[in-house]
Order: structure tokens, then C-alpha cells, then sequence
């Protein structure tokens, strides 16, 4: 008996169907059916699935002798299920790799739960990838198991058969069944989330639900739409047979309205002369099943004519459409006394004691800012040293630090007169540069990857970026510092601009430069890390081919699992990365079983390399700083010739590498299980690597930029090793 039945119903999907069937076939997880059943299907499925079940005997194939729609199909399906899970595949979706292994796993570890109820991504038609919105409800519901009325919240997630897997013997148990129609969903979903006894959540994207173009059902305008009326009907009568539900009539009746009038107000989907119908037809509905409890007033439209609602919406639309103008107006008034007041403000004079920081995009006191900040506070007590910030991370600033937010009034205060500007993005167009001001710019890191006017010939890479205002926002610069000359050959290429190039070497980096024993040790305790293990980071960089920059290189549980006893596998994801559905597709859900630790949320990044012992990276310029720890360093470069075609890279990182290479999953479990990782040889070529890249990095960066810089005095330079006879400051491209 397998662990999961997956019940595909077929019908128009030829274009998508092989993609959805290799997404269940490919899975790490192999104890599975599939249960494709074609309904009738005029366009070739039929023959697509019995190729597939001839070359897979885990997919059993279903032709019915007449089209029955997607409900009855999914109905033919199950009782040819013998597995103890059922999960609806729809055939023009996809399970995400590592999904049936997550789903396995959560089983397992809640005790077969009536229902599992998991996350998705909608994946348009294209190319952008959007995670449920309401993916903290299963984060917050993740310890063991509940019941809907313990957790009511779990009904407002999407009411889709398809997010959830179902124990077989409680469906089984309770007779459930798709009826006829559109949304056949909903008179299946709200009986089975009500009747379970034991829910859990799995909070990863499992699934990839397609947002096509043209020919879902809920894209075509047709009366079927009607079809939503019987199903709430024939949830209430399954209220009527289970008295002891009773208690979720006004929840019901409010999403029975709420989802009607989303229907009713979607473009598309009904006829213009059917809306003024179906209208009363929800009016009449909704009146049937009233309850004693208050109307919300979102719903109160219901109660009067379709002439009112009607009314309502054009003043909705009214309402908006003023609104508009009116922010527009208000935008026009509010810039032209923006700049009246800033040149009356430019009129007075720098004031010689102010220095302005911001770190990646005003995101906090981070990075190389962050590093000279506390130079100055400790060398030059006299300078005020305010922080540009966004509203939504003034609270997670340090103690005793002072900032103004962005684009406010004191922001342009301290702007106006400020001598000294450090910040390693450009700072935004509105920032005029006065002159005596001192604009030091640090950068990211040693560049690995195009970068600045370089990008102007990969328009894959730069787009949405628009170079020339780039340039335009570099010409305010006055310093550049770099950590080597690499750094400084690219950036005098990539940025054609008139600064000085300052050999300072990365402030950031002083931390690791100066690294003792025991720093990195709250990292680990914090994230109850045991003290003796080995800890392996693995900072993967985004892919600019990739519509959202993620690509699932392997399977990180395998890995960590490979790694053996007394390692602990540490990710950091791509800052860009953070928000978006990448953590969704299981890091975040490892990390909370204990498989692994996401860090992508360290603000600190510096204190995550210090707490580690080796790192495994593909092509983030985290490795030129991870190389003044001289630890070990493995580069995992199984799609770099993708990779430069997309992006361009200044130098070949496979033939110039930190540590040995790995081309596949197999090379690199092999590098950590022999130990080669940590050979003479990986020795070897840290070294030059450092020798090349980390030269002008001595743990006095930071205050040497004070020193020259705000104080204006002679500080000794950074150690320049002389070029080995034939070494040539040469870029190569790739």
C-alpha cells in the first residue's frame, strides 16, 4: 500500500500536461500512485498518459467514455486509490521538488492528521511567482495538531481541494465527493476542515499553481458561474445533517457572501447581462441562510437592490479615481515646497561635524557604514553621525543610535548640510551633491559578476535597472574604497566616473581579519547550535536567468543529512531572496524541524561567517570575504557557464577558485565525506585566492578611512604586495 494516491483529472491541458506529470514522477519520494484520469479529453491527452504509464507503473491510467467534469473525474479516480493519502493534482499545476518528502515528513511527525493542509506559490502565465498571502496562518498553526475551532483561521486560507492531503480512511469515513459544476471545491473543503478531528500545516510551497493566460475555468465568462449558488447550498446541507456543526453557520454565510460578490465584481467571468441575475440570486441566498448575527457591514449591499449596489461601485470607482488626483495634486504642491525649502536650506553652510550612513538601501547600521560608523564614534567623538533609515527597520536599530527616516523632513535636514556621506548603495536622485561635501562609497564586495555600465551589454541581467540614472547617481562619489586591485580595475570600468580609488581594504571585514577564538559563539547559541559542531554555510547568490532569482541547486535536507552526525548545515539565502516564495520552498520549514539554520534574517551577516567552519557558496562575492578566515571554501559551480552567459563575469571562478570545485551534488557531499574540502590542495588555492583578493585587507580598514578621510590626517597604507614576476592587472571576461 503506497503512502500517497495522486488523482489527476485530464482535460485541454496537452501544453502543460507533461510538466505536471514529471513533476510527481521525478519526486525524491517514491512510495506514490498516480491516478491520471482522462476525462474525455479532445486534444491528446489520452495518449500522453499511456505513454507516461508505460514507461512508470506507478501511474494508472483512467479513460472515461464521456467528458464529466472536473469534480466527477476526481470522483472516478478515487476508488481506484489504495494509498493512505489523497492529494488532487490539477493537471496544469506542479508539485515543487522535495514536496511528497516535506509532506511525508509532517505526516509523520503530526501522526496522521485527518488533513495536512500545505502552501503554494501562484506562477503566472508570465513568468512572475507569487506565495499565498496567507502563509503565516500555517507558520503560526505548525505545532501538532487542531481542530478548526481551535484555529478558525485555517478557513480563511484559499478553499481549494488541491492545498491540503487527506487520510484516505477519513475520507472514506465521511462519503466525501465533488458535485457537478463550477467550484466544486467548496462543498467538499468546508465538510472536510469542519469534520476533522486533527488538522496540521505544513508551511512550504508544495505546489505551483498556474495563473494561465487563457482557458482556466475561472478566466471564462460563462452563466456556469451560476454553479456557486448550489455548492454553499449544499454546504448547508451538510450543516443540516451534522447539528453538531451548527456553530459555523455565520462564518459560513459571511464567506457565502463575501465569495459571491468577489465573483460578481471579477471582470470576465459573467455575462454583462447575467450580473443584475446572479445578483439577486446571491441576494436571495444570502437572506435564505441569515443568521442572528450582525451583517458585516462589507455585506450589507445584499440586503438592498442591484440598482443600489450598482450605485455603490460607480462611487467606489468615483471615490478612487479623486482620490488619485487629489494624491496627485497634493504630490505636485508637496515637491514644489520640497524644493523651495531645500535650496533656501542649501544656502547655508555644510556644517563640518555631521556625517550621513546608509547601508544596502537604508536597511539599517550594517555592512561597510556600519564598520566605519563605529571607527568614528571612537576617533572622532566630535563628528554627529546620523543614520538614513526606513520607517520598517527604525525599531531594530542598536541602542543609541541616531537616524532620521527616509524622504522625511529631517532627513532632508541632515542631508542638506551634512559634510561626510558614507554608503555602500547610491543614495536616491533627490540628493543633490553640494560642494565641500565627501561623498565614500564602499560598494557590496569584491565583484565577481558584471556590474555597473558592464551590465549595458547583458540586458537580461539589467533589467528594470536603468544604467545611465546609475552613473548619474555615481557621479556624486568622491572615494571608492577597495580590498584589492581586482576591485579597483572593475570599478573604474563599470563605474566611468570621476572618484579616487582608495586602497583601504573592506571595513566590514576588520571583524574577520581580527577574528579570536570564540567570536561567532552567540550565533550558535543562539540558534542552539552545539559548541563542538562543525558548521558548514551554504550562501547561495540569485539567478538573474531565473524570473525571481531562485534556483534550488540541491536538496538541502539531503545535504545536511550527508554532512553525518556533528555538523550542523547553516543557509543564508540571498538578501533580495528574503521576502519572496524562495524560503517557502523549504528552508523555513527545515529550519523549523531542526534540519538546518536559516540565517537569511542575521542582520549581521560578518557574525554568521564567524560562527562557521567551512563555506559552500556558488558565486557570491561572500567568498572574497569568508577568504580572510582562511577556512575552508568549496565552490559549487554546477551551472556556471548559464550563469556567465546570463550575467557576465569579470574573471573565471572555476579556474581561479577559493577552494576545490564541485560540478554536481555528487562532488560535493564527496568533498565534506572524504575530507578533501580540507586538503593540501584546497590549501593551496585559498592561499593564492587570498593573496589575490584579500590583499589590502589588514583589520585597520575602518579606521584608516577615518583617519584620511574625516580627519585628515597621514595614516599608514594598507600592505600592497609587489606583482609576481608576469602577474598582470588584466580583465577577463567569461
Amino acid at each position: 500500500m503506497p503512502r500517497f494516491s495522486v488523482i489527476v483529472p485530464v482535460f485541454k491541458v496537452r501544453g502543460f500536461l507533461r510538466e505536471c506529470l514529471d513533476s510527481v514522477l521525478e519526486q525524491s519520494y517514491a512510495d506514490f500512485e498516480v491516478i491520471a484520469v482522462d476525462d474525455c479529453s479532445p486534444d491528446g491527452c489520452g495518449a500522453i498518459l499511456d505513454q507516461y504509464a508505460e514507461r512508470d507503473p506507478r501511474l494508472r491510467v483512467l479513460h472515461l467514455p464521456q467528458n464529466a467534469g472536473l469534480g466527477r473525474a476526481r470522483n472516478a479516480g478515487m476508488p481506484y486509490a489504495t494509498g493512505d493519502y489523497l492529494l488532487f493534482l490539477d493537471s496544469d499545476d506542479t508539485l515543487t521538488p522535495g514536496a511528497l518528502r516535506a509532506i511525508a515528513d509532517r505526516l509523520e511527525e503530526t501522526r496522521d492528521p485527518d488533513v495536512l493542509v500545505f502552501d503554494y506559490a501562484r506562477t503566472y502565465w508570465w513568468g512572475g511567482t507569487r506565495r499565498n498571502a496567507l502563509a503565516r496562518v500555517l507558520t503560526e498553526a505548525c505545532e501538532g495538531t487542531f481542530t478548526a475551532a481551535e484555529r478558525p483561521e485555517i478557513l480563511e486560507l484559499l478553499m481549494v481541494v488541491w492545498n491540503k492531503t487527506y487520510r484516505r480512511d477519513y475520507v472514506t469515513e465521511h462519503g466525501f465527493s465533488f458535485p457537478p459544476g463550477y467550484y466544486e471545491d467548496t462543498p467538499w473543503t468546508f465538510p472536510a476542515l469542519l469534520s476533522a478531528r486533527r488538522i496540521a500545516t505544513l508551511d512550504r510551497i508544495c505546489l505551483n499553481y498556474r495563473q494561465r493566460r487563457q482557458g482556466s475555468i475561472l478566466s471564462t465568462t460563462s452563466r456556469k458561474h451560476f454553479d456557486i449558488h448550489d455548492q454553499y447550498e449544499r454546504v448547508f446541507a451538510y450543516l443540516d445533517a451534522h447539528p453538531e456543526l451548527d456553530r459555523w453557520r455565520p462564518c459560513l454565510h459571511r464567506k457565502m457572501g463575501e465569495h459571491c460578490l468577489d465573483v460578481l465584481a471579477k471582470p470576465g467571468r459573467l455575462p454583462a447581462s447575467a450580473k443584475g441575475e446572479f445578483f439577486r440570486r446571491t441576494a436571495e441566498l444570502f437572506q435564505r441562510h441569515r443568521t442572528s448575527e450582525p451583517v458585516p457591514a462589507g455585506l450589507r449591499v445584499l440586503e438592498g437592490g442591484y440598482a443600489r449596489y450598482l450605485a455603490r461601485q460607480r462611487a467606489a470607482a468615483g471615490a478612487a479615481a479623486s482620490g488619485r488626483l487629489g494624491r496627485r495634486a497634493r504630490g505636485v504642491a508637496a515637491g514644489r515646497a520640497k524644493r523651495a525649502w531645500t535650496w533656501a536650506h542649501r544656502q547655508r553652510p555644510l556644517d563640518p561635524e555631521l556625517a550621513v550612513y546608509s547601508a544596502f538601501s537604508h536597511r539599517g547600521v550594517l555592512g561597510d557604514p556600519a564598520a566605519i560608523h563605529h571607527a568614528a564614534r571612537e576617533l572622532a567623538p566630535h563628528i554627529r553621525n546620523v543614520w538614513v533609515v526606513r520607517e520598517d527597520q527604525a525599531e531594530h536599530l542598536p541602542p543609541n543610535v541616531e537616524y532620521v527616516l527616509l524622504g522625511s523632513l529631517a532627513y532632508r535636514q541632515v542631508t542638506a548640510r551634512a559634510t561626510y556621506f558614507v554608503n555602500n548603495v547610491n543614495w536616491p536622485p533627490s540628493l543633490l551633491k553640494r560642494p565641500g561635501s565627501v561623498h565614500i562609497h564602499s560598494h557590496q564586495g569584491t565583484p565577481l559578476k558584471y556590474m555597473g555600465a558592464d551590465l549595458l551589454g547583458k540586458p537580461g541581467a539589467r533589467h528594470g535597472l536603468d544604467v545611465p540614472q546609475m552613473l548619474r547617481r555615481a557621479d556624486r562619489w568622491d572615494y571608492s574604497l577597495v580590498a584589492n586591485r581586482h576591485s579597483e580595475l572593475v570599478w573604474d570600468r563599470a563605474y566611468p566616473c570621476r572618484f579616487t580609488s582608495l586602497r583601504t581594504g573592506s571595513p566590514r571585514n576588520d571583524v574577520l581579519v581580527n577574528a579570536k577564538p570564540g567570536d561567532g559563539a552567540a550565533f550558535r547559541s543562539r540558534h542552539g547550535i552545539p559548541v563542538d559542531h562543525t558548521v558548514v554555510l551554504y550562501a547561495p547568490t540569485r539567478r538573474d536567468h531565473v524570473r525571481g532569482g531562485h534556483v534550488e541547486r540541491f536538496d538541502l535536507a539531503r545535504f545536511a543529512e550527508d554532512l553525518g552526525e556533528g555538523h550542523t548545515l547553516v543557509v543564508r539565502l540571498h538578501p533580495s531572496l528574503a521576502d519572496g516564495p524562495a524560503r517557502g520552498m523549504g528552508t523555513a520549514e527545515l529550519h523549523r524541524r531542526g534540519v538546518l539554520v536559516d540565517a537569511t534574517d542575521e542582520p549581521h551577516v560578518e557574525e554568521v561567517m564567524l560562527a562557521s567552519d567551512a563555506l559552500v557558496t556558488d558565486y557570491s562575492a561572500l567568498m572574497f570575504d569568508y577568504a580572510n578566515l582562511n577556512r575552508p571554501i568549496v565552490v559549487h559551480a554546477d551551472d556556471w557557464g548559464a550563469y556567465t552567459a546570463s550575467r557576465g563575469a569579470y574573471f573565471d571562478i572555476t579556474a581561479n577558485a577559493p577552494g576545490h570545485v564541485s560540478r554536481s551534488y555528487r562532488e560535493l557531499s564527496w568533498l565534506f565525506a572524504s575530507g578533501s574540502c580540507r586538503d593540501a590542495d584546497a590549501a593551496a588555492l585559498r592561499a593564492a585566492f587570498r593573496a589575490r583578493f584579500c590583499e589590502f585587507d589588514d583589520g585597520r580598514a575602518a579606521l584608516r578611512v577615518v583617519r584620511t578621510l574625516m580627519l585628515g590626517e597621514p595614516d599608514v597604507p594598507a600592505s600592497i604586495p609587489a606583482p609576481a614576476a608576469g602577474e598582470r592587472d588584466v580583465l577577463t571576461s567569461t
